[in-house]
């Protein structure tokens, strides 16, 4: 198959989806197919009359990988480097290179990338593309929606609100909280902006700092527990990971640092917690409306309730990202399981269009 694999864009997970992307790009080389890697903003300047040859360049769109850092890119100076300066999300000829692709691979995270205009934006121009499809993306990428969607489905989650920062009181007594309580963007991921706050001053620079972010932010209660995450696969929940991070939470330091966390995989846990955890992650997937893959994140605190804070539509995609790792424990090798996500893709929105098969 021809495939485009998209990563990077312009959010603060573009560094970790660039990584994600190089990982899926070259495991797909491995199986045998015609892969590039591609940077949806920065896009491949490239002469129009050849972009057939894209496909056969020696790199593959390799370059464009760098070493991930710690802390959340310089989204200005990535705006500023772009050479034609157009502030289009769409960089030249992501679509024209993703309309002669088989299947376009999405390993983006976060921002224009998960929340469901990409996707909507491809179902438009009719281009085929992995993972769930707008509406799921758009429902589980607002975590106030989300809250709200579980509350009322019976999908155990911390109490929480969402605020406008302008239109809502903040104080923790008018939203019927106390401290300690998370505070978080409504859209964010990769635990970026996502502060534990135990104090009055802690809560305020949290709100302001959240703020200059997103103009909605979500305030929940505090849970103490262990951190989890299950991922799904068309509806059918894989063996839970439990992530121990060696100081804070797992924050995005603690999630791209190397030896910065433990990933245990099966979950050390009984089997009923994990079977409860399995049937929520399951019940979750289905009430946003998700269909293909994603990745439920889960507390569990100790009195040995469950929590689930989030469905993440495109999670982490390299080799030892959480979801292939839960993959491997259920006997699924991660090319063998970026293959069936196209697979699955394929089935979900293009079962009858011609394509060249895997």
């Amino acid at each position: 198959m021809k495939i485009i694999v998209l990563a990077g864009g312009l959010c603060p997970e573009r560094d970790v989806s660039l990584v994600s992307g190089a990982g899926i790009c070259r495991t797909l080389l491995e199986k045998g197919h015609d892969v590039f890697l591609m940077d949806v903003f920065m896009g491949f300047p490239y002469d129009p009359n050849r972009l057939e040859e894209v496909f056969a360049l020696p790199g593959h769109g390799l370059e464009i990988v760098d070493r991930i850092h710690t802390e959340a890119p310089d989204l200005a100076a990535v705006k500023a480097s772009r050479p034609d300066q157009s502030d289009c999300f769409l960089g030249p000829n992501v679509i024209e290179l993703c309309r002669m692709a088989d299947m376009t691979f999405l390993g983006l995270h976060g921002g224009e990338g998960e929340n469901g205009k990409l996707q909507a934006t491809f179902d438009l121009l009719g281009i085929r593309y992995t993972g769930p499809d707008s509406l799921g993306c758009a429902i589980a990428m607002d975590k106030g929606i989300t809250k709200h969607i579980f509350q009322e489905n019976g999908v155990s989650t911390p109490k929480g609100v969402c605020i406008h920062k302008n239109k809502h009181k903040k104080s923790l007594d008018d939203l019927g909280l106390s401290l300690p309580v998370v505070v978080k963007p409504c859209s964010g991921g990769s635990s970026i902006g996502v502060y534990i706050t135990h104090t009055q001053e802690e809560y305020d620079s949290a709100l302001a700092a959240s703020f200059k972010q997103e103009d909605e932010v979500v305030i929940e209660e505090y849970i103490k527990g262990r951190e989890f995450a299950c991922g799904i696969l068309d509806g059918n929940a894989l063996p839970p990971i439990e992530i121990i991070p060696k100081t804070r939470f797992f924050d995005y330091a603690n999630k791209y640092q190397a030896g910065a966390t433990e990933e245990i995989c099966p979950a050390n846990i009984s089997e009923e917690i994990s079977e409860r955890m399995k049937a929520l992650a399951v019940r979750a997937f289905h009430v946003l409306k998700l269909n293909v893959y994603s990745r439920a994140d889960f507390l569990l605190d100790e009195e040995g309730l469950l929590y689930c804070l989030e469905v993440n539509t495109l999670p982490g995609m390299t080799e030892a990202s959480l979801l292939p790792k839960e993959a491997k424990a259920a006997g699924i090798e991660y090319g063998d399981l970026c293959e069936w996500i196209i697979k699955k893709s394929l089935e979900e929105r293009y079962a009858g269009e011609r394509t060249e098969s895997l």
